[in-house]
């Protein structure tokens, strides 16, 4: 099978110029919408760009904001190391924020990322259509195009609630200054881009790998829909993805996820990100953000098997919780696969055994510098979003098999919920577990309208037992933990300077 990963194509937006004026002469030397986009090769090289900003995004800031900022995981506090106040204020559920605005650096970064991708497909999409070329790679260029936009916005909505909506490329600073849709809006452009997507793109088996197929766009449209409640909507889309994309669970859940060289894109994966070990600079180093610190050579080269490693100072982040932890029904082996543990000889705890991501930690070659691919969607998604929709309609007897699909591969009995209710905590537990640390957790709780119930509870014990959530003897979360409990981040600061809509 032909391997493909993503590259950088374009280094940075690319303005548009007027031609309205046959005087006007657009210098052919210069790098502009007018002297680009001309053929096949330019648009392949502007999608590919379009791809970029995920990987920043799901190696930096998307575990910071969405898994991190529930309760799975949590920060290994290191009172030597000295304050790192973007990440743990989102941890700590305590975001400084005033009118609506905040200066937290995670905030700020995805939502530029983000609207890097918007701007990217925007100019491919104002000009694609205006440009001949082989009609079978233009709608599959298109439907990529479409596909990335809608995921953008979908990600903006879900994170921020109101955003400026851009459908065509900014030419100068008014036009950057839009007025904030509501989420409603931004749910109706995502609806519309997800279901062009999902017309114009090939499916896996036809598909470059790596790059967004029929059925990852049809994914997008079926989140959509059951965040918005829309059950007979997202069933008929789900049932199209099982029927017709190419999908299976694969047999082991120690390979839904790539290694950092192999089992890329696998019959489970709907679509991920794509990372390459190596010097070009498209590696990713996820493991080394999760792992616990202070950690010694020892202690870490068994984690990363790399010919290399070295010592790790500082505090780390995203470290399994107690509660988190607890969820795994005895016998599920879903825990052992995702979750491990190491003893920091250097910790200020006086229990130095701390918990790790053990999904993400695939030997490698290099220190700091890993390759194996960021799950987005997994087929096991699709199977407990069915699940889900089947059991909201009332057809909770139809709605137990795709749930034991799940149960049986991680060696779990059936499901014995028997009703709408169990089994609607059931499928929620399930979801819990089986998409641990793939960044689900925390719009599960936004909405299922759980926010305030379970992180109410979950700062509740941090605050009552900081021992048992990684605090050294003596040290405590901040008097502010755990009383930002809203369903949507505030906006970015630095942003709201440059626009009256904030």
């Amino acid at each position: 099978m032909k391997k493909t990963i993503i590259l950088f194509g374009l280094l940075g937006l690319l303005s548009t110029g007027c031609q309205d004026d046959f005087l006007s002469v657009v210098p052919e030397t210069s790098l502009s919408s007018a002297t680009f986009f001309k053929s096949q090769a330019d648009f392949q090289q502007a999608v590919n760009a379009a791809y970029v900003p995920l990987r920043q995004i799901n190696n930096e800031r998307a575990w910071v904001l969405e898994e991190m900022h529930s309760d799975n995981t949590y920060y290994a506090r290191n009172i030597l190391f000295g304050a790192v106040d973007n990440t743990e204020n989102v941890a700590d559920f305590a975001i400084p924020t005033a009118n609506g605005v905040t200066a937290n650096d995670n905030v700020l970064v995805i939502y530029r990322l983000y609207f890097q991708i918007v701007a990217r497909t925007n100019q491919i999409l104002a000009l694609i259509d205006g440009v001949e070329f082989d009609a079978a790679v233009k709608s599959n260029l298109k439907g990529q195009a479409l596909f990335l936009r809608s995921y953008a916005y979908f990600e903006l909505a879900r994170l921020f609630g109101k955003v400026p909506l851009h459908l065509t490329p900014v030419t100068g600073r008014e036009e950057a200054a839009l007025p904030l849709a509501t989420t409603d809006q931004l749910y109706a452009q995502v609806e519309k881009d997800a279901t062009e997507a999902g017309s114009l793109l090939p499916n896996k088996a036809t598909q470059e790998a790596g790059r967004a197929t029929s059925g990852a766009a049809k994914t997008v449209l079926a989140n959509l829909y059951i965040v918005q409640k829309k059950w007979a909507q997202a069933e008929t889309v789900l049932k199209d993805v099982i029927a017709n994309g190419g999908y299976a669970l694969v047999p082991d859940y120690a390979n839904t996820v790539s290694t950092t060289t192999a089992n890329k894109n696998n019959s489970e994966s709907i679509f991920e990100v794509q990372y390459m070990e190596g010097a070009a600079g498209f590696n990713g180093n996820q493991i080394y953000r999760f792992i616990p610190a202070p950690i010694t050579i020892a202690e870490l080269a068994p984690i990363t098997g790399t010919s290399n490693p070295q010592a790790i100072s500082g505090e780390n982040n995203n470290i399994p919780t107690p509660d988190l932890i607890a969820a795994y029904e005895t016998g599920d082996k879903r825990k052992d696969l995702s979750i491990g543990y190491v003893t920091l000889s250097q910790s200020q705890r006086e229990n130095k055994v701390y918990p790790y991501i053990k999904k993400y930690a695939k030997t490698h070659s290099v220190h700091n510098n890993t390759g194996q691919n960021w799950p987005v969607y997994r087929y096991a998604e699709v199977i407990l979003f069915m699940a889900e929709v089947l059991n909201e309609q009332g057809k909770t007897a139809e709605a137990a098999p795709f749930l034991n699909q799940i149960r049986t591969r991680a060696g779990l009995p059936a499901t014995t919920a028997a009703n709408q209710t169990a089994m609607r905590e059931a499928i929620f537990k399930e979801r819990r577990v089986e998409l641990a640390f793939e960044n689900k957790r925390w719009f599960d709780l936004v909405r299922t309208g759980r926010v305030k119930e379970i992180i109410g509870a979950h700062g509740a014990r941090v605050k009552a037992n900081p021992l048992d959530y990684y605090f050294p003897k003596g040290a405590v979360p901040p008097p502010n933990a755990f009383t930002v409990l809203d369903d949507y981040y505030p906006l970015p600061a630095v942003e709201a300077a440059l626009t009256p809509h904030f």
